[in-house]
């Protein structure tokens, strides 16, 4: 049997196709998405259609894992009311803040739905909505999250057919809490000013949502970084560090999370556990620019790092290029500080890139290092960990082994092997073998406090914390 797992990330939209019994990848298909904070859902759905085009023969199942957080707001008739707002749109940041006041603070919300609202959060969204576009507002229907829109046109997406989502991206809301597994309609209203739309309806972990009008079996799907959880297949003490568009360090835990500080998210997984994770809006896209400012692609970006010395000669980098998430700072702007005659060099800016990105997600690790997390090994995933250098370095800024598992789409796989569990309807995820990863080990007395000592500081210099 043949089973598809689909990625619907910020960038594109990749398709796997997977042997059900055993993971292996037999064809793959990847299709471009819109650039921009707002995109048409429609743009996704095209896109998938495209992506699969000619590859689903001999299918039997489909999943879809999809950008965690984005609102879809769709009309009775189930056309969207606008673009849709993506996790990484800043302009609810207020919003947010409006919003932690007025349910009582940071603990309430922490308490209630196990995150505390950000301007990604969907839950901000709405709220901005309502106050900033209210005749739009006024025509919601029916508020999706991407992955839930995409599995809902799969089988139809007609006005009479229900929706549904599952718990790992419900999480990812604001207003569904993994304690309890039950929406909180009262934040909903909170937020949207007191308008109810229709919420998908949260399906099981291996529970299917339905049918294509072909006969294909369609699975819950679920949020990328759940999908990434389980196409890794990660196991206690495993920690993840994904180098994608945004970072995202998470966990496979066995009780739910309330990090009263807003840092950890408290999110459920794709497997009926619970997945605590930081996010930051900066990653594998620093080194892009830092290879474009250097005049470098990013093969040579390596390359040109390897020419500097630990500690860039005092060059650090504060990646915080789009705003950022984690520190909570969704107005600022990067910093390149420490300049001097003798650093002022495309290698030395190259090391600093790479530093300054994983300084970045050291930090993201330390809370989850606070919420009780204790990692063996770091898994780095994502384009930026098939440099070689990003994994040396990253063993001494995190100070725990790092291991790179062979490429692959994992979020995609993790979609597939949650479609290959609906489709054999097994009380566990089919246990799908993966070959062992390219192992770094932390160096005893690396420089890796030293470095991150000099970055807390320029952080603390800069921005006050």
């Amino acid at each position: 049997m043949l089973v598809a797992g689909v990625d619907s990330s910020t960038q594109s939209c990749k398709v796997v196709v997977c042997a059900a019994d055993s993971g292996k990848i037999l064809r793959h298909s990847k299709v471009p998405h819109p650039d921009g904070t707002e995109v048409p859902a429609d743009a996704w759905w095209r896109a998938l259609r495209s992506a699969r085009d000619g590859l689903l023969d001999g299918v039997s199942a489909i999943a879809v894992a999809g950008q965690q957080h984005g609102l879809v707001a769709l009309e009775a008739a189930g056309t969207p009311v606008r673009p849709a707002l993506l996790w990484n749109d800043t302009r609810s940041a207020q919003a947010a803040q409006d919003l932690v006041a007025e349910f009582g603070g940071p603990r309430a919300w922490a308490d209630a739905v196990g995150i505390v609202p950000l301007a990604a959060h969907t839950v901000a969204k709405l709220r901005w909505l309502a106050d900033h576009e209210p005749a739009h507002a006024d025509r919601v229907a029916r508020v999706l999250l991407p992955h839930d829109y995409l599995t809902w046109r799969l089988r139809g997406g007609t006005p009479d057919l229900e929706p549904t989502t599952d718990r790992g991206d419900a999480s990812g809301t604001g207003y569904w809490s993994p304690k309890t597994g039950e929406y909180r309609k009262d934040l909903v209203a909170l937020a949207f000013r007191d308008r109810m739309p229709e919420l998908p309806r949260v399906l099981g972990p291996a529970e299917p949502a339905g049918h294509t009008s072909d006969g294909l079996l369609v699975a819950a799907g679920t949020g990328d970084n759940a999908a990434a959880a389980l196409g890794l297949g990660i196991d206690a003490g495993d920690v993840v560090v994904s180098l994608g568009t945004s970072g995202t360090v998470f966990t496979r835990a066995l009780h739910p999370s309330a990090d009263a500080g807003g840092v950890v998210n408290g999110f459920a997984d794709a497997a009926g556990a619970y997945l605590p994770l930081v996010c930051t809006l900066n990653a594998a896209r620093v080194l892009d620019r830092t290879a474009a400012l250097a005049g470098v692609g990013l093969r040579e970006l390596e390359t040109r790092a390897r020419q500097s010395v630990p500690g860039a000669a005092g060059l650090t980098l504060l990646p915080y290029l789009a705003g950022e998430r984690t520190p909570n700072l969704p107005d600022t702007t990067g910093t390149l500080h420490g300049l001097t005659l003798s650093n002022m060099t495309p290698e030395h800016l190259a090391r600093a890139g790479i530093e300054g990105m994983l300084c970045n997600l050291a930090e993201a690790l330390d809370r989850l290092r606070a919420d009780g997390i204790r990692p063996r090994r770091v898994l780095l995933i994502g384009g930026a960990a098939a440099n070689r250098l990003v994994a040396e370095i990253a063993a001494q800024i995190f100070e725990v082994t790092v291991a790179v598992p062979e490429p692959q789409e994992y979020v995609a796989l993790g979609a597939a092997r949650q479609a290959a569990w609906a489709l054999t309807a097994t009380p566990e995820p089919p246990p799908w073998a993966a070959p062992p990863p390219q192992e770094f080990p932390a160096p005893a007395d690396g420089p890796g406090r030293e470095i991150r000592a000099r970055y807390a500081h320029t952080r603390r210099l800069i921005h006050g914390k």
